[in-house]
């Protein structure tokens, strides 16, 4: 047989065969990307609605409990350094656990005041500059609530007011 002695016909089948090979993979790859969407979705929006355990809405438990803060008195404290003598002016808030914590940090209030104070007068100006400073000051006055009030009733510390002249 010579080339030009082909079957048209057979030339035709073949083209036809190897485009409905080509086509089909690709319908599967997109179908079972459509799939794969389709169950993330569906699975998102079933955990977010509280069906999979998700967050969802709040429960009467959770809405009931509203957050409880103390104020402490105003901190006015020298800070140290070389001269000119530089003072920190702070207004703090406490979220406590419950309502009935307050009492407890009443019973407490003077070691928690010394326990701020001896702290605040060892800073520096420097130890009180950007954000990350404001946080570093956040830990450590938690943790000295954490040790002068037992068990710990305190979550947070919200700044009020801080001050630095």
């Amino acid at each position: 047989m010579t080339a030009t002695d082909v079957d048209p016909s057979t030339d035709v089948g073949d083209v036809s065969d190897s485009s409905e090979k080509k086509s089909g993979p690709n319908k599967l790859v997109l179908v079972g990307g459509l799939v794969a969407v389709l169950l993330v979705v569906g699975g998102a929006g079933a955990w977010f609605t509280g069906m999979l355990g998700g967050s969802g809405a709040p429960t009467e438990e959770q809405a009931a409990v509203a957050p409880v803060f103390y104020d402490l008195p105003d901190f006015l404290s020298n800070l140290s350094g070389p001269p000119p003598q530089r003072y920190l002016k702070m207004r703090v808030s406490l979220q406590l656990e419950n309502p009935e914590a307050s009492k407890i940090v009443d019973q407490q209030l003077p070691r928690v005041l010394d326990g701020f104070q001896t702290y605040l007068r060892q800073l520096r100006p420097e130890d009180l500059e950007g954000s990350a400073a404001m946080m570093r000051l956040k830990e450590e006055l938690l943790r000295r609530l954490n040790l002068a009030i037992q068990p710990p009733v305190v979550k947070d510390i919200l700044f009020k007011e801080i001050i630095v002249q």
